[in-house]
């Protein structure tokens, strides 16, 4: 065990380790310098469970002579045989470390090992990665070296993750924070965010094309239903078209009850435009396609739904607009609402997807005149067009 090279671990990591600027490559840089130091590792991992709606946390394992592996894990995984059978569950359940000799007769009750044997490991450690806020997350290393970790081994591991974790849990919080800002105000306005555009006013002109749904009969839906059904079936209806608006392109600004604003920006000098507008379209197709599809078992019945979404081209106005201390990053203009006038006459009119003028004329042999009609707030009356096929529904 080399002292003097544990020591310069030490020191890069409380300073930062400048070098791995991503927790990727803090995990793989550690482990290769403390392999370097002398500790003879095989495998090691570290196990941070995160705040994140859909998953339940993150593992980086590293080998020795091949890439960090970056897995996540869904919110089953504590219930699981694969966790529960796991060396890592007692380390999460008594807050210590778990340490098995893999020639122990003892260590034969986790099939985990199994593969470990495969692969020549003679010694397995795992030990708490402590953040500040109390929480305990996990890290485990392996050899392969016929006598296992001696004490000085372990005694360099238990030292380094210190400082490891305070770097460890600010990579974790980091992600905590893009993540929750991505989740509850979209990609687009949660990157400004964290770039420091958070002053009340600060906004900035934006062309896009405006997508603007609800689901029909919504307000009936929500008097004959309980509470619970009825939010259940606004994550399902929300689920048919989020995917397919981010798929193509599209970031998702609000929900507003069973309303949802999205918009898909557009180049200042409109060289693209048209496939835009595309992309646009098709994402409307395969939302509609995707509610037709979508039923909920009611009682003796099964209910069916049907939405309605307008589709507009225009400028918007995008940034912090609220009180003094509640703001909201969101776009407003005259676009917006147009666009939300235009789905009111969608309904009136039976349609499931309407265009503006605009956005029609951009790819006009999709649509078909549907008339002229007046718009409140608005002094002109506006031409308003359907989908082709929609014609015979």
């Amino acid at each position: 065990m080399n002292a003097p090279e544990l020591q310069k671990i030490i020191d890069w990591l409380i300073d930062g380790a400048g070098s791995a600027p991503t927790p990727v490559a803090l995990m793989k840089e550690t482990c290769e310098r403390l392999l370097a130091a002398g500790v003879p590792l095989w495998r090691a991992g570290a196990f941070v469970q995160t705040l994140h709606p859909d998953v339940f946390g993150r593992s980086f394992i590293w080998r020795d002579g091949a890439e960090v592996v970056v897995n996540t894990a869904s919110f089953d995984l504590p219930e699981s045989p694969e966790f529960t059978r796991n060396p890592l569950a007692i380390l999460y359940a008594s807050g210590h470390e778990v340490r098995y000799r893999l020639d122990d007769p003892e260590s034969k009750r986790f099939p985990f090992f199994d593969d470990m044997r495969a692969e020549g490991v003679t010694d397995y450690i795992a030990i708490p990665l402590r953040f500040t806020d109390g929480s305990v997350h996990a890290t485990s290393w392996s050899t392969r070296h016929p006598d296992g970790f001696t004490d000085g081994h372990l005694d360099a591991l238990r030292t380094i993750l210190v400082p490891f974790a305070r770097l460890g849990e600010i990579f974790a919080l980091r992600r905590t924070a893009a993540t929750l800002l991505d989740t509850y105000v979209g990609n687009r306005a949660g990157e400004r965010i964290l770039a420091g555009q958070i002053r009340r006013g600060h906004a900035e002109t934006m062309q896009v094309a405006i997508w603007l749904s609800d689901l029909r009969g919504f307000t009936a839906l929500s008097d004959r239903l309980p509470p619970e059904i009825v939010v259940d079936v606004l994550n399902q209806y929300f689920d048919c078209q989020v995917p397919v608006i981010r798929k193509h392109g599209g970031e998702i600004l609000k929900f507003m009850g069973d309303g949802l604003l999205a918009v898909f920006p557009i180049a200042k000098d409109k060289s693209n435009i048209g496939e835009v507008c595309g992309r646009v379209l098709e994402a409307a197709r395969q939302a509609r396609a995707n509610v037709d599809a979508m039923h909920y078992p009611s009682g003796e019945a099964v209910e069916r739904f049907r939405f309605g979404v307008a589709l507009h081209i225009g400028d918007i106005l995008f940034g912090n607009i609220g009180g003094s201390s509640r703001l909201d990053f969101t776009c407003i203009g005259p676009a917006v609402n147009l666009a939300a006038r235009l789905e009111k006459i969608a309904g009136r009119l039976k349609r499931t997807v309407v265009a503006s003028a605009g956005f029609a004329g951009i790819c006009i042999n999709d649509w078909m005149d549907l008339g002229e009609f007046p718009i409140a707030g608005f002094s002109r009356a506006q031409r308003v067009f359907g989908l082709r096929e929609e014609l015979a529904e």
